[in-house]
């Protein structure tokens, strides 16, 4: 039995998207092995977040900053380590809370401050470093660098070095993906740890809850219509475009399926520009195909919807946005839905084709990054789903082997992705490993002050001053 521990979880925005969902799941598993822990965020939306950071089942603080979240969509990322410098403030009054260990996720300005001043130690979570998000992108498979301006550059270079030298001071350094690591010890040369992988995991009891089939939200979103499901925030890099684009290759291929649909559901912030060009986009692509299309939201969102000319009754595509916890759950489990669509190229995890696993639905995903890691498509004998290039031809094919399986082939890869999600991913799996990692900073000991945190004031300074000059 481990020893049980006070623990602080700081996230920049508990909204909804996959590294929330790591941090909720991290969060419960570790209160289930007797931890006490809560979070701490810039960010908390009650119509806009996960059930458990709204019913009382996680503790949450929200400590508003007085930044904004970008001027004139530029800054961002400037003003989210303001944003986190402000939030460690607060953790280190001397009235504030004292804890074992902090476990920190997608930003580390604060590390060297939580370890120089609180003396506490620090478990660093990298989803992906940042430095290559804004800067980089994949091309035929290998990462490369943008081609970006002079003042863009100038204005990067104090924001990366910052990056890489606050996640350094770091006690234990994880990452969630083999992928992930690989990635993080090729551009931060400088940090001798190599990120121990930790999987995120996920709440499988929570896949297998009856669902209220009378809910109104439900009702909004089952259908006995044949179904393909993507979960993805409406952003342009997860590319769900491929999936609009498969779907109408796809249907003239299957002509006895004449109701197949395809709902795209996820997380839609109207403050967030991309999500609002990547929704008019998709919508577009949908009209351009001559497919059908309706745009809804759960009855939980506060979410005001634009005005479309939509198809309210058996749309071809449904759009779903801020879906609730019955809504995926029963979407992810409806005996129409027949596949789930994960679009992402090189996506660094990727938790919902693990979702989808836990509930047995067939995946089809990119041969690329995370899902490779969480997917078997190889040999067929042990397959959970589908690995293709990012080319609708090629998933229009594997779209047409999926609705073809007999019952035989689609109860055995129904139960083999079952036992892989609760045996590799389930929530027990991430918590156990997530513990080992804190114990493991705690043993180490309480951090040297050392003179480390005054040279990250500095870095952050310098990009400061310079900011007013990118344009």
């Amino acid at each position: 039995m481990s020893k049980p521990l006070r623990v602080a979880f700081i996230h920049p925005d508990l909204g909804i998207g996959g590294a929330e969902r790591l941090v909720v799941d991290a969060a419960v598993g570790l209160q289930a092995l007797g931890h006490s822990l809560i979070i701490y965020t810039s960010h908390h939306n009650p119509n806009h977040c996960f059930e458990e950071t709204r019913n009382g089942q996680l503790e949450v603080h929200h400590v508003v900053p007085p930044f904004p979240r970008s001027i004139k969509g530029k800054f961002h990322i400037l003003f989210a380590h303001l944003k986190q410098l402000h939030l460690t403030l607060h953790l280190l009054w001397p009235w504030a809370p004292k804890y074992d260990v902090y476990f920190v996720d997608q930003l580390s300005t604060c590390v060297p401050f939580l370890r120089a001043i609180a003396r506490t130690p620090v478990v660093f979570y990298c989803h992906f470093p940042d430095k290559l998000l804004a800067n980089g992108e994949f091309v035929d498979g290998n990462l490369q660098r943008r081609r970006v301006g002079l003042l863009k550059r100038i204005y990067r270079y104090p924001m990366d070095w910052l990056e890489e030298v606050t996640t350094r001071q770091a006690d234990v350094i994880l990452s969630n993906s083999n992928f992930t690591a690989r990635v993080f010890r090729s551009y931060f040369p400088s940090i001798p740890q190599t990120p121990t992988t930790v999987y995120p995991g996920i709440n499988i009891s929570a896949y297998e809850t009856p669902i209220d089939a009378s809910d109104p939200d439900v009702v909004a979103v089952v259908s006995d219509s044949p179904t393909f499901l993507s979960l993805n925030r409406f952003e342009k890099k997860k590319n769900a475009a491929l999936a609009i684009t498969s779907f109408a290759k796809l249907r003239p291929r299957v002509p006895e399926l004449a109701t197949l649909r395809l709902v795209l559901a996820g997380g839609y912030d109207p403050r967030l520009e991309d999500n609002m060009q990547t929704l008019y986009a998709l919508i577009d692509l949908a009209r351009s195909h001559s497919l059908t299309f309706n745009v809804i939201t759960s009855s939980t969102s506060s979410l005001k919807l634009p005005p479309l000319n939509t198809t309210p009754t058996n749309p071809d595509v449904l759009f779903l946005l801020n879906f609730s916890t019955q809504q995926r759950t029963s979407l992810l489990t409806a005996a129409s839905t027949r596949a789930l669509l994960y679009t992402p190229a090189n996506e660094h995890f990727g938790i919902v084709p693990v979702e989808a696993m836990c509930c047995g639905l067939p995946v089809l995903a990119c041969d690329s990054g995370g899902p490779t890691e969480s997917t078997v498509s190889e040999p067929p004998a042990e397959r959970t789903g589908w690995l293709c290039a990012p080319d609708a031809d090629l998933w229009a094919d594997a779209l047409v082997e999926i609705v073809r399986m007999s019952p035989t082939e689609s109860a055995a890869l129904n139960q083999r992705a079952k036992e892989r999600a609760r045996l590799v991913f389930g929530m027990e799996a991430m918590a156990s490993r997530l513990d080992d990692a804190l114990q493991q900073a705690v043993a180490m000991g309480p951090p040297d002050s050392g003179r480390v945190w005054w040279l990250m004031l500095i870095g952050f300074l310098l990009a400061y001053f310079l900011s007013p000059w990118v344009m």
